[in-house]
């Protein structure tokens, strides 16, 4: 099993992994799409902010071959967008309150939207 990143109280994790009831807290699935092949009883998932989520657009330009850091500057460019602000101050609250796993079906988490979405949760 692949190592997983932890932030200030934010960790990122496969959606497919199985819950943590100890360690992951509230689960927040950060993807735009529900992963496929996965019942969501299964997933475990409690919050499905899809204003804090790559846009439909940005996902299919960096599968179209974005680099990873013109990815990060356009996606914190749609984070900081009205909704998003908004979505992002209240999972910060649930980061402050306790653990938060964010939870996405890529294959590398670390390196994913969602490490960039632990940091800016965790004041990095």
């Amino acid at each position: 099993m692949a190592a997983k990143p932890v932030v200030r109280g934010v960790r990122v994790r496969r959606v497919y992994d199985p819950p943590e009831p100890g360690a992951d807290g509230v689960r927040v699935l950060v993807d735009r799409l529900w992963p496929r092949g996965l019942a969501k009883a299964a997933a475990g998932v409690d919050e499905w902010p899809k204003a804090v989520t790559p846009s439909t657009e940005l996902r299919k330009w960096f599968h179209d071959g974005g680099s990873a850091e013109e990815f990060r500057a356009r996606y914190e460019a749609e984070l900081a967008e009205p909704g998003a602000v908004v979505e992002l101050e209240r999972l910060r609250g649930l980061v402050a309150a306790g653990p938060v796993t964010l939870l996405t079906a890529v294959k590398d988490p670390a390196s994913s939207h969602a490490a960039v979405l632990a940091e800016l949760l965790s004041g990095g």
